[in-house]
């Protein structure tokens, strides 16, 4: 059962809440029981092709340069290079984690069949399943596997609306933000939550309803976090993931959205102004800011990690962008991340090593998040999140066992 945004109607919430009608969303978190004792995950989309080779750029790879005589990342620019690799300058609010081991980097990795249809390529990503006829969402059925059944388990929040990533049994509220998730018309003086609980007892609507009153408990006490967050809506919705992990039940898993990373054209030059930089510095400071208020005891049990649908092409256009392309780069930072370094298999980008002019992917991005979801989120076999995967031997995270 899912159920959509922000202020809910009288018409809204019983359609929802009866089936008649559904949702799609675009950040979901789900508090699994008190017995769950995995680390939260926080699934952030970087929708649009993110571009991995800017942002942790091969600067090893003499490929790389004769592929993208303009837009490739200069080794002068580099922050926390190895010789090898190298962080995009904008990505320095995260710099502090890196070298304190807490963020890591996975590249050549992404899906097995390459796409260059962002629908198609979305649509295979979150449900992650090729070959089956497995229809729920990967993250869905990895909070079916916590056992997570609360008023909360599966919230969307913010603006965009990536519905297949949860799609499934679990129950989805869908928010812009907690505080702006309310019943129209509810007050003291017009109880209309309790007139609908008693009114429609099946399910679903006790669902809703208790998501209402979960909700209204924490608008109670107004949050204030212990960092400034940027004013975007990536900003605004870690902001909130933060307060409900900060909140007392245990979070089990977030998926958050961030667009705006399909750069054809004008991905630019790492300075100020371009886009690429701004994205980045964009996306940086909203995660270094959900690290800051959450605080080490608060990331020592949360691992925050990447995904986009695929990569750009290696090879940089006309317009100084890059075009859809395959293989990509992962970001995972956290408590127990075995950070400061780039983890991969690392295929070259000579002519040769290109699948179609894109980087081969050597890495499923399925093992990376198995290898989590078995050392961090005390899963065994990943047969019922990611049928037929094994996890990566990366070594990326310190194993709770």
């Amino acid at each position: 059962m899912k159920f959509r945004d922000c202020t809910l109607d009288r018409r809204t919430l019983l359609g929802a809440t009866l089936g008649i009608a559904g949702a799609t969303v675009a950040t979901r978190v789900a508090h699994a029981e008190p017995g769950y004792a995995g680390d939260t995950l926080v699934v952030v989309s970087l929708r649009g092709g993110f571009d991995g080779l800017s942002a942790i750029a091969p600067i090893g790879d003499p490929d790389y340069y004769r592929a993208r005589p303009t837009i490739g990342l200069p080794k002068s620019q580099v922050i926390a290079g190895d010789g090898t690799f190298g962080l995009h300058p904008a990505l320095a609010p995260l710099l502090p984690h890196w070298q304190a081991g807490r963020l890591a980097a996975v590249h050549a990795v992404g899906q097995a069949n390459p796409t260059r249809s962002h629908f198609a390529a979305m649509e295979a990503m979150e449900n992650a399943a090729p070959g089956t006829s497995i229809r729920t969402g990967w993250l869905d059925r990895m909070l079916g596997g916590t056992g997570a059944t609360g008023p909360l388990a599966g919230v969307s929040l913010g603006h965009a609306m990536p519905a297949r990533l949860l799609a499934g049994p679990v129950p989805a509220p869908s928010m812009a933000s907690i505080d702006k998730f309310t019943l129209a018309g509810d007050s003291a003086q017009r109880p209309i939550a309790a007139a609908l609980s008693r009114m429609y007892a099946d399910a679903p609507a006790a669902q809703a309803m208790a998501a209402l009153a979960a909700t209204a408990t924490l608008r109670a006490a107004p949050y204030q976090p212990a960092a400034t967050y940027p004013d975007t809506d990536l900003g605004a919705a870690l902001r909130d993931v933060a307060r409900l992990i900060k909140s007392g039940p245990t979070l089990a898993a977030a998926a958050v959205d961030c667009g705006d990373w399909d750069m054809h054209d004008a991905l630019g030059t790492a300075v100020k102004g371009q886009r690429m930089h701004d994205n980045l510095t964009g996306l940086a400071a909203a995660l270094a800011a959900f690290a800051a208020d959450l605080g080490p005891a608060g990331m020592a049990s949360t691992t925050v990690l990447t995904i986009s649908e695929f990569g750009r092409r290696v090879a940089e256009n006309a317009s100084r962008g890059a075009d859809h392309g395959h293989g990509n780069a992962m970001l995972l930072l956290g408590g127990a991340v075995r950070g400061g370094r780039v983890h991969t298999a690392w295929p070259g980008l000579s002519p040769a090593a290109l699948v179609d002019g894109d980087l081969a992917v050597t890495t499923d991005y399925r093992a990376v998040i198995g290898e989590i979801l078995q050392k961090r989120c005390g899963f065994g076999s990943l047969d019922g999140v990611f049928p037929g995967v094994k996890p990566s031997s990366f070594g990326l995270a310190i194993s709770r066992s």
